[in-house]
């Protein structure tokens, strides 16, 4: 157990197993994270494969830092299938990082950091800047004000490399969804997508440091050797959804409908 002289100020999630997943929920509501047991590296829940669509703008980050843990589901991934990419994970909850093992996070190594600590402090004074930011932060009641700022998203923008990518998992039914939007689109120049989910509930916000069109390459839309062909066929839905987005956001992208597969 965490033992963190303020780990009394965060609400403890708990874990909700079924024969065939394992949840990580705040309230039995809402569902913060969930994993396959028979495949617990997988994406189980849509909004992340929307999310790991950042790999249609930069498919071989060299670093890559998130905000928010969870279960883990992002960072297992990621871990997985982009092994050269160093990964730093900041989640304030100590009770969150205590589940680690639960989820079936790897232990820290060389390229792998899960630390504890507030994202937005890191977001301010990162040790180093990062070629992707995936911003996942939420707690028992939804995403912390100081992870949807006006000053969170600058300082999101200037921890980017040039042409960096940040991604931003949003609840769509926030009374202020709009106000976050438009934040981001402040910070980045209006280099900004939004890509609704199917349920209404999440949106995901890619944001470029740079102008976002010409970081897409449709060579990102065929498989990698990379992944399995289970994984390509759960990812693939949510890269064209994306690039489909982005399409009809950017009518200058005609030339590069066609399918490159």
């Amino acid at each position: 157990m965490p033992d963190n002289a303020d780990s009394h100020e965060h609400v403890k999630p708990f874990v909700y197993e079924t024969s065939d997943s394992k949840a990580l929920h705040f309230t039995i509501m809402e569902i913060q994270s969930r994993m396959q047991t028979q495949r617990p590296d997988a994406l189980d829940l849509e909004y992340t494969r929307t999310m790991m669509a950042m790999l249609l703008f930069n498919s071989e980050p060299e670093n890559l830092a998130m905000i928010g843990l969870g279960g883990g589901s992002l960072a297992k991934f990621c871990h997985r299938h982009l092994p050269s990419t160093r990964i730093k994970v900041v989640e304030i909850n100590p009770h969150v990082i205590a589940l680690r093992d639960e989820f079936g996070i790897p232990p820290d190594d060389d390229r792998f950091k899960v630390r504890r600590g507030d994202g937005a402090a890191y977001a301010r004074a990162a040790p180093y800047p990062v070629d992707v930011l995936m911003v996942d932060g939420f707690d028992n009641e939804g995403q912390p004000p100081a992870l949807c700022s006006q000053r969170f998203y600058d300082d999101c923008h200037d921890v980017l490399q040039p042409n960096g990518i940040l991604v931003v998992n949003l609840h769509a039914w926030n009374d202020n969804y709009e106000v976050f939007i438009d934040r981001i689109n402040r910070s980045f120049q209006n280099e900004v997508l939004v890509v609704a989910g199917s349920d209404c509930d999440n949106s995901i916000v890619f944001a470029c440091k740079g102008a976002l069109l010409p970081r897409f390459n449709p060579s990102n839309l065929c498989k990698r050797a990379r992944f399995d062909q289970q994984t390509w066929d759960e990812l693939r839905p949510a890269f064209v959804k994306v690039a489909s987005a982005l399409m009809k956001q950017f009518n200058d992208l005609a030339p590069r409908r066609s399918d490159p597969c």
